[in-house]
């Protein structure tokens, strides 16, 4: 996954004037503590970071 389709993700699930929004402020405990941001900017895998956020959101199956 490249942070293209992950950012269209993080939109699609919480809207696109709030997901950057969330991505900075929301620590997801499964990234060790870490904001979205955070992980992403310190290279962890966007499949990672998504399979984390989509855990932290309980967001459906068909979206992970």
């Amino acid at each position: 996954m490249r942070h293209t389709e992950f950012w269209a993700r993080l939109d699609h699930a919480l809207g696109k004037a709030y997901s950057r929004t969330w991505a900075e402020l929301t620590v997801v405990r499964d990234l060790d503590g870490r904001t979205t941001k955070e992980a992403l900017d310190a290279g962890v895998p966007p499949k990672q970071v998504w399979a984390a956020v989509w855990r932290q959101l309980e967001l459906p199956e068909s979206e992970r």
